[in-house]
């Protein structure tokens, strides 16, 4: 038998061992591991002082040694057994590093002898593997590592596969596989995104991680099961040392589930930005399912299929990492379902809203073909059917918003004194909330999706019979409607804001933006009490619940007026009355058509914000009953206090009340969701857009990936405000925490009308998010300052600080100092 194995040979572990055979083995499928040879265990034999070499090794070792090339080496046990499926031997025999060439021998000796050593006798006893014998012995090249470790395909702790588990130190791995110290600890998903990483690495960085993540599957799909390597960074880069099994038992294989899931926020971001509460999250869920359920019937879907349909309309968001997305999927099923798909798929999905198309595997798969023949005459029949509804709607369109005020009004101007009622009474409002209002959202439906059809069409109208002047005018005379509800704030934080300067009290209550300040001044008093009155539910991010609404703490609202006592009278924007006589002087019957249509249309849009202000209003009455709730479960000891209700689900909140919960500990629920929260807000936002195959449960998102830095020095979005601007940029990411001087430039990645401070002291807005009918866009030409919406990814472009010019009517926002 030969003393000396080569590389290329060193196959059969009977005569080379098992980590030398997956060592070949590595190296035959391309992972190129450190050149080695082995030196067989018939090398040696037991002599009385120790282990005597056998007639010829010498000769044979020099040989192998300069074919291997210059030291240093690494001398390290091959047992037959070692580095199997059942027992590994981790640790069990000697190793011994940066050898030089003439010690070589000498530690393949020690190499031997340990095979014999008690560790190793008792390790063998105890699994059953017999009686102690020598392994054979590898001969490699050193890598000179500036880091080393080890890496599992699969977590050997949990069982999980899917996760690939890194321990890495600086330097020689030695250390770290013989337990003296310990390891940097990484964990990475099978999409190469962090899962567990240090808070400070000082070892990997996550690219390494991801490096060496990638190289332990890619051994594990080699060798056909997870794989424990070990690996080592040089000079040259990643090297791989050592594979071998996972010995310790893994979870089964899941079964292949290829289902594709969708998740984007860009649309839904607006309504709820960043974390969003459990309670807010299941209660948004509720109202789109039944929102949604009402919308398709109205577009003439059957009650039948409505209900065929269930899953899908309980579905339409998600909730990840603490945001909240649309499930685009099952958004694309319901739209599916309606008269009129199959005749032009490519403008329904414009309805949704989104920044990137559907890929194709979901459209193809999803609804009926192209219709053709005598199916597209069908089709055609259901469209006209649908649209003679309309027409009907959009004729009784006034009787049904009035009959829709009418029960909200009896729902708001409510005889429940909330902070005197007992849970039972609290929950047997929400159910009337329930079902007066969520269950009969005809009026804001039939009127957004009018109003959806109307704007588009008298814009196209317009930009085809008076080309980008009728483009102009239409912005002009949709947005800057004095009647608009959302519009309202501003005017009457200027009137507060002048009383205030007149009184001459605005740098006192600049100072202490608190109710007290006013005392003594009635006038003022009255007018901010008005507001409150009318605008009280009205706060940063007002569609959560768990907000803290301007009734509860008009902080914002005093800073705003404040803000505007200081700030100089400006020019307020002017309502555009067309002169149409003017624009069609020969054609009478376009005159009126476009008089009548801009007129219908303005109409809509300015229902559309005041039904959302009522919106508003039935979110701050749930929100009040919710809090009512909360108050009686902490008095009760079932909460520790009101607020925690926020960390509950309505399914949970009303369970408790009417008796079909699942579990009394309400404590305990809370407790985990806000740990699992209070993580969450420590995260970074995850992408806008997450596709899953399987399970739709989406993964903890541990960072963003590192963008590259935006060096241009201009970019255009839609422009909404006309007007010039040049002044410092102010990145605005939180308004109840951070504030504009006045004059700055207001930069924002979404705004609502909770931001109406913020506003109050900008000289002009840049928004990533919105459009022509955005709050942004209504409060801007109410203000008479520029602004841009749509400027996506802003807030990273834009340096907070740098000086920024703006123009409101081209959309052209430019970086001064870049």
């Amino acid at each position: 038998m030969s003393l000396i194995v080569p590389q290329s040979d060193a196959t059969d572990i009977a005569v080379v061992g098992g980590k030398a055979a997956a060592l070949a083995q590595l190296a035959g499928f391309g992972f190129e591991p450190p050149a080695f040879f082995v030196i067989t265990d018939s090398a040696f034999r037991m002599g009385k002082s120790g282990p005597v070499a056998t007639k010829g090794l010498k000769s044979a070792l020099t040989a192998a040694l300069n074919a291997l090339g210059p030291g240093p080496y690494a001398v390290r046990s091959s047992g037959r057994a070692e580095d199997g499926v059942e027992h590994s031997h981790a640790g069990q025999f000697d190793t011994v590093l940066n050898v030089a060439r003439n010690d070589v021998l000498q530690a393949a000796k020690q190499v031997w002898q340990s095979g014999f050593s008690d560790t190793v006798e008792a390790y063998r006893a105890v699994t059953s593997r017999g009686e102690a014998e020598a392994p054979s012995i590898i001969v490699q090249r050193m890598i000179d590592a500036t880091a080393a470790g080890v890496a599992f395909s699969a977590d050997p702790v949990s069982g999980q596969r899917g996760v690939t588990v890194i321990s890495a130190i600086a330097g020689l791995g030695e250390a770290l596989v013989s337990g003296e110290a310990d390891g940097e600890d990484w964990v990475i998903d099978q999409n190469g995104t962090p899962k567990n990483a240090p808070e400070t690495p000082k070892v990997l960085t996550p690219d390494a991680a991801r490096q060496i993540a990638s190289l332990a599957r890619k051994a594990e799909v080699a060798f056909g099961a997870p794989q424990d390597i070990e690996w080592a960074f040089d000079a040259d880069g990643l090297h791989i040392l050592q594979a071998r099994p996972i010995t310790t038992a893994l979870r089964p294989v899941a079964m292949p589930d290829t289902a594709l899931t969708i998740f984007d926020n860009s649309n839904i971001v607006e309504s709820y930005p960043g974390m969003v509460s459990p309670l807010t999250y299941s209660f948004a869920l509720h109202v789109y399912s039944r929102v949604y359920r009402a919308f398709v019937r109205l577009l003439g879907v059957s009650d039948k299929t409505i209900g065929q349909n269930a899953a899908l309309f309980d579905n339409m968001l998600g909730r990840i990492d603490g945001r909240v997305y649309y499930n685009l999927v099952n958004w694309y099923r319901a739209l599916a379902l309606l008269p009129g798909f199959s005749l032009n798929r490519e403008y329904m999905e414009t309805m949704m809203g989104v920044s990137e198309p559907m890929p194709r595997e979901i459209t193809d798969a999803i609804g009926p073909p192209p219709a053709k023949g005598m199916r597209k005459g069908l089709e055609y029949a259901k469209l006209a059917k649908v649209a003679g509804g309309l027409i009907w709607q959009a004729a009784s369109l006034p009787r049904t918003r009035r009959n829709f005020y009418a029960r909200l009004n009896d729902v708001l101007v409510s005889r429940l004194d909330i902070d005197a009622a007992n849970a039972t009474e609290l929950a047997a409002e929400y159910r009337h909330i329930e079902s007066t209002l969520l269950d009969r959202w005809d009026a804001p439906l039939i009127n957004d999706f009018l109003c959806m059809i109307a704007f588009g069409g008298s814009l196209n109208l317009l930009k085809k019979w008076l080309g980008d002047d009728g483009v102009l005018l239409h912005n002009d005379v949709m947005i800057g409607q004095g009647d608009i509800v959302s519009a309202e704030p501003a005017q009457r934080i200027a009137r507060m804001g002048r009383m205030v300067r007149d009184a001459g009290m605005a740098d006192q209550l600049r100072a202490d933006p608190q109710m007290p300040t006013l005392a003594g001044h009635r006038e003022i008093e009255a007018e901010v009490d008005a507001y409150l009155d009318r605008f009280g539910d009205r706060c940063v991010e007002e569609l959560k619940l768990e907000s803290i609404s301007l009734r509860d703490d008009p902080t914002s609202l005093l800073m705003a007026v404040a803000a505007s006592a200081a700030r100089p009278e400006g020019a307020q924007h002017e309502v555009i009355e067309p002169d149409w006589k003017v624009l069609f002087p020969t054609n009478p019957m376009k005159r009126y058509l476009a008089k009548w249509i801009i007129g219908w249309t303005k109409a809509r849009v300015r229902d559309r914000e005041n039904l959302r202000f009522e919106r508003t209003r039935i979110f701050g009455h749930a929100r009040r009953v919710f809090l009512g709730i909360g108050r009686e479960f902490a008095a009760r000891g079932l909460l520790s206090e009101p607020r925690d209700v926020f960390h509950l689900t309505t399914h949970e909140v009303l369970g408790a009340v009417e008796g079909f919960s699942l579990s009394p500990d309400l404590k305990g629920i809370v407790a985990q969701r806000q740990g699992e929260d209070a993580a969450s807000s420590r995260r970074p936002d995850p992408p806008e857009r997450i596709e899953i195959r399987g399970p739709a449960i989406a993964p903890v998102w541990a960072e963003a990936t590192d963008a590259k830095p935006d060096d241009a020095r201009m970019k255009t979005a839609t422009g909404c405000s006309a007007g010039q601007v040049t002044a410092r940029a102010r990145v605005i990411r939180d308004p109840r925490t951070e504030a504009l001087d006045p004059g700055d430039i207001l930069v924002a990645r979404h705004t609502d009308p909770g931001w109406i401070a913020v506003f109050s002291n900008a000289s002009a807005i840049v928004v990533e998010r919105g459009s022509l009918l955005s709050h942004s866009a209504i409060v801007a030409r109410e203000l008479g300052i520029p602004c841009v919406v749509g400027l996506k990814g802003a807030t990273q472009w834009i340096k907070d600080g740098e000086m920024l010019s703006v123009d409101g009517a081209s959309g052209a926002v430019e970086r001064c100092d870049a």
